[in-house]
């Protein structure tokens, strides 16, 4: 199969029956994305401004917009977008296009149903490019979740905890503090908060501060407080064993769930509904996908918190992500829809597709070669 039959072969696939091809415009506002995908990507994208001021980036993934159309057209109505086209990233030897394609399942009533749709699309597209036996590894937003809902500690830190997870290293560094609390900031405490801007006004003046091109008094007062009151809340001990316990499990599949559920009996949480939904999805990723290897990785996320349920990468034998998918049902209320809407999809690097396929071929070719040479193949 030639590079162009690829590519048609792909192209049927996102405008398969009952698929919607989504074509988003290349330029787009920057908002959501700041908003919604934090700094890492906001440092990737490609900025331009138009003539009376506002702000776009060049489309840097197709998810994001194809949401905010859904939205538009009705967020509740069920609907399937498949896509496939140029996206635009910085990386660290400058700016970057390639190309993308892609399945979103939106608002579908069955949600196992629609993640088979989207493992059977991973399927099919590894198939076209003839990865046969991929490495999938796979996390668990709701059974990270609901051990984070189980443990001791105090609410405010919740959310911190939360945000952190899929960043291992900030994740280990808030986990540092909260072994190790620092005692609270020297400063006026016990003054009210406007007191507080006043001394802060005071001291950047003083030092030759402006007032207004930074950051404002009332905030760094404001910052100041919420350290303070952050300071005064302890977690104990064992649920910061906890947390580090579970993040560090990773393995094969079924090991990993084990020692998943092995740690919630030692520790007396009920981690059994989340751990039954994990192995369900699991087994949808082992079976959809004829995976050589399925890898649990209990710390493994987008470094988003829209995703909700199971993750996956899909690599090949160079080790690159071709396929990453997951669930994210918290994006369209995030993106301004009234409730949590059912979200799956999946992105396919067409580029690195395309490079591992020409591996196969070579090394069809050269073993090709080899047995030939050697008299084994005969005409």
């Amino acid at each position: 199969m030639t590079a162009t039959t690829r590519r048609a072969a792909l192209e049927a696939l996102i405008s398969a029956p009952g698929v919607t091809p989504a074509t988003p415009p290349i330029l787009v506002p920057p908002a959501a994305y700041f908003d919604l995908a934090g700094e890492e990507l906001g440092a990737r994208m490609i900025l331009t401004q138009g003539m009376d001021g506002s702000e776009f980036c060049l489309r840097p993934d197709f998810t994001l917009p194809i949401a905010i159309d859904h939205i538009a057209n009705g967020a509740a109505t069920p609907a399937a977008y498949g896509y496939l086209g140029p996206v635009f990233r910085q990386r660290t030897d400058g700016p970057a296009q390639f190309d993308q394609g892609g399945l979103e399942l939106l608002a579908l009533p069955d949600a196992d149903a629609a993640l088979d749709q989207v493992i059977g699309f991973a399927h099919a597209v590894t198939g076209i490019y003839g990865v046969t036996a991929p490495t999938v590894r796979v996390g668990d937003i709701d059974l990270f979740e609901t051990v984070l809902a189980a443990c001791d500690m105090p609410d405010v830190w919740r959310p911190r905890v939360r945000a952190r997870f899929g960043h291992p290293e900030a994740m280990a560094a808030l986990l540092d503090r909260l072994a190790n609390p620092r005692p609270p900031m020297a400063g006026p405490a016990g003054l009210p908060a406007n007191d507080i801007a006043d001394w802060v006004g005071e001291l950047m003046l003083t030092n030759g501060l402006s007032l207004t091109e930074s950051r404002t008094p009332e905030e760094i007062a404001a910052r100041y407080l919420e350290k303070q009151a952050l300071e005064a809340q302890y977690v104990p001990g064992p649920t910061i064993d906890l947390l580090r316990n579970y993040l560090a499990i990773s393995g094969p599949a079924d090991k990993a769930l084990a020692a998943i559920d092995s740690l919630g009996h030692a520790t007396g949480i009920d981690l059994a509904p989340a751990l039954q939904g994990a192995r369900r999805r699991v087994d949808q990723l082992r079976d959809g996908l004829g995976a050589k290897s399925i890898l649990f990785d209990a710390g493994f996320s987008p470094r988003l918190d829209y995703y909700t349920g199971i993750t996956f990468e899909v690599t090949g034998a160079g080790g690159l992500v071709l396929v990453s998918g997951g669930q994210y049902d918290r994006l369209l209320r995030r993106l301004g829809a009234s409730e949590d809407i059912p979200a799956v999809g999946c992105a396919v690097w067409v580029d690195r597709l395309e490079a591992e396929c020409e591996k196969v071929d070579a090394g069809f070719s050269h073993q090709f070669r080899d047995q030939k040479g050697s008299g084994e193949v005969r005409s």
